[in-house]
């Protein structure tokens, strides 16, 4: 951990060390089912709107705003929306969610970029990657990966890299046996490469089985093969209460947080005008603060494990200059 990236990723955590990041980076998926409740397409304006609502009313209750550069950080910086004690991450790939997993190209937005976050003051990178390691496009995002890990290390600035698996059976999901095993080998394949935080979906399917006890036996696999690298937990749209739960299990196994989008505000897409900022006002404030009080409680704290050595005065000296 070099001294920017540990900068950078204390400003995305509580003073504690650990993560309870709102996600609000979702856009063709989420545009269409705004447009969908509304009646009516919403243009770009009304879009941005929505999205500075949901963080100016929930983003001074967690320690970061994942968010994108379009609708999310362009008017979330220069009207305030953005707390300036808050960090920032921001996500580089292109969603098409209309896809299956398997068929999605991992495509970059245009015109963004590493340097680019950095150059904003952005604290964290994410990439969104669908992946299964016997797929035969598993090398082609592998190389994706080890780029944008080399990318990260020249600007000084984390890697938050989510693998999503999927099924290469079109016609069946994975089973939860499967959906484990996976994301552990996932988790053991991206933290040897060098991704600098995981953010990862719960390693069972809660539709399949809702047995506690082998919830805590996938999340302590998927904390051994992270072996030291931090790892966060996505809602991946499940009810809050069910998030809730797994959260905690995920924390208690070694998790250090969460980065939560639609488990806590997902039925301010439905609702309208005065009905949605109550909604976030209240109940989505209130599931923020539950989120952060039960990662206060059990996640694992990240600063301490992961703070590099500058006891000696000339440190600096050997830091690598962004200019030579």
């Amino acid at each position: 951990m070099t001294p920017g990236k540990y900068r950078h990723l204390a400003r995305a955590t509580s003073p504690e060390g650990f993560f309870v990041i709102l996600a609000i980076d979702h856009r063709a998926n989420l545009l269409k089912a705004l447009s969908d409740h509304a009646g009516a397409p919403l243009s770009d304006f009304d879009f941005t709107v929505f999205k500075q609502t949901v963080i100016a009313a929930l983003a001074k209750h967690g320690t970061a705003v994942l968010t994108d550069p379009a609708y999310g950080i362009g008017v979330g910086l220069t009207r305030g929306y953005l707390p300036h004690h808050t960090g920032l991450l921001a996500p580089l790939e292109v969603t098409h969610y209309d896809l299956r997993a398997s068929a999605r190209d991992v495509e970059l937005i245009p015109g963004w970029s590493v340097g680019k976050i950095k150059r904003i003051g952005g604290d964290g990178v994410k990439l969104l990657l669908p992946y299964h390691p016997d797929d035969a496009t598993a090398e082609g995002r592998r190389a994706v990966v080890r780029r944008l890990i080399d990318e990260c290390g020249v600007a000084d600035i984390p890697l938050y890299l989510e693998p999503i698996t999927y099924s290469l059976d079109k016609t069946r999901r994975l089973s939860s046996t499967e959906l484990t095993q996976i994301t552990v080998a996932m988790a053991r394949e991206f933290s040897a490469m060098g991704a600098d935080i995981l953010k990862l979906q719960f390693p069972v399917d809660p539709d399949e089985t809702t047995d506690l006890a082998t919830w805590r036996s996938a999340c302590a696999a998927v904390n051994a093969a992270c072996g030291a690298t931090p790892w966060t937990l996505l809602s991946a749209g499940v009810s809050f209460d069910t998030f809730v739960q797994q959260t905690s299990i995920a924390c208690r196994s070694g998790a250090s947080g969460v980065i939560a989008g639609r488990a806590v505000w997902n039925e301010a897409v439905v609702l309208q005008g005065d009905a949605r900022a109550d909604f976030l006002d209240t109940i989505a404030v209130g599931r923020m603060t539950t989120l952060h009080q039960v990662c206060w409680n059990q996640a694992a704290r990240i600063l301490q494990r992961t703070a590099p050595n500058l006891s000696s005065p000339d440190w600096y000296e050997t830091y690598d200059d962004l200019f030579s």
